[in-house]
């Protein structure tokens, strides 16, 4: 029996033999576990100094008589136990100012989020450069400082010489009080802030409408679906997870409803437009009453978790 070799032709690759890798050691099991605390550690202890940290300071506080005077001498300050909570549940101010906070999330949260869907459904229509520019145009009025905000519809709402007024005069309609009334001051300080929140709402139903697969809306089409049918059976079910993200987002933002109503009216008219938050700044850095600003702060981060807290229970109850 003759025994054949096969010779490989010259300039012929010869398959590459990897050794076996050597198990890791202790030491650098241990290390691996550690480098994903590493990365995480600067955003925890950043939440831990500014939003943790303050939060039980805020509930040590709450329970002192702290003042302007306490500032000065710490031997000023007495413990009070819930004082400071039972004075605030009593206090008809704040619950005007609940009731004004709870009115304008009303009014302001299902606004903004048909009027940024509806645009967002809009704009994602046409990927023309003139659709491109009206997304940066929405944009705008997020970024856009809130002093200039101020300035430019303080001049829209002047009564003597504002542009609403000026239009209204031209079909023959008096001056309205858009800042001077009490009913009608808090829609006008709501517009500004739903004008100023749907910009960045646009922009995140524009990044989720740009995820959903077009096969689905061209395949409704073939069916026989028309745009309107395609839109709420296909497109809006398929956005529930970015309308549940900026409703969520939306409420919380309008139960801390600050800065329209602090530039715009101050609170006013006879406290019209004063919101929780406002009341809390007045009661905090105008009375200088930091222990009973400190529990009505409490009282409001309690509001807001307990109203996430359902929201996320019911997304929950409607995913399962």
């Amino acid at each position: 029996m003759t025994s054949t070799s096969t010779v490989a032709p010259p300039g012929a690759a010869f398959p590459r033999v990897r050794r076996p890798r050597r198990p890791a050691g202790p030491v650098s099991r241990r290390r691996g576990a550690v480098v994903p605390y590493a990365f995480v550690a600067p955003a925890f202890l950043l939440l831990l100094a500014f939003g943790v940290l303050p939060i039980l300071v805020a509930a040590v506080v709450s329970t002192t008589n702290m003042n302007i005077s306490g500032l000065a001498d710490s031997s000023n300050i007495r413990f009070i136990g819930a004082a400071n909570y039972t004075r605030l549940v009593q206090d008809p101010e704040f619950w005007h100012a609940l009731t004004n906070t709870g009115l304008f999330a009303l009014v302001g949260v299902p606004s903004i989020l048909v009027v940024s869907l509806g645009v967002a459904l809009l704009l994602h229509r046409s990927d023309s450069g003139f659709a491109r520019a009206l997304r940066a145009f929405y944009f705008m009025p997020a970024i856009t400082a809130i002093v200039a905000v101020a300035l430019v519809w303080g001049y829209l709402y002047n009564s003597q010489f504002g542009l609403f007024n000026y239009l209204l005069s031209l079909v023959g309609i008096g001056p309205v009080p858009w800042l001077s009334s009490p009913t009608v001051a808090k829609f006008s300080v709501a517009l500004v802030a739903i004008w100023r929140a749907t910009g960045l709402n646009i922009i995140i139903f524009l990044a989720a409408l740009q995820g959903i697969p077009k096969e689905y809306l061209e395949a409704a089409a073939i069916d026989g679906a028309n745009e309107r049918q395609r839109t709420l059976r296909i497109t809006i079910p398929l956005l529930r997870f970015a309308i549940f993200f900026v409703t969520i987002t939306t409420v919380i933002n309008w139960l801390q409803f600050f800065d329209e109503p602090y530039v715009l009216t101050q609170g006013g008219p006879v406290g019209a437009t004063t919101s929780i938050s406002l009341y809390i700044f007045q009661q905090g850095f105008r009375y200088n009453q930091f222990g009973f600003a400190s529990a009505g702060s409490l009282v409001l981060f309690v509001i807001i978790a307990v109203v996430t807290l359902v929201q996320l229970r019911l997304r929950r109850s409607d995913v399962d």
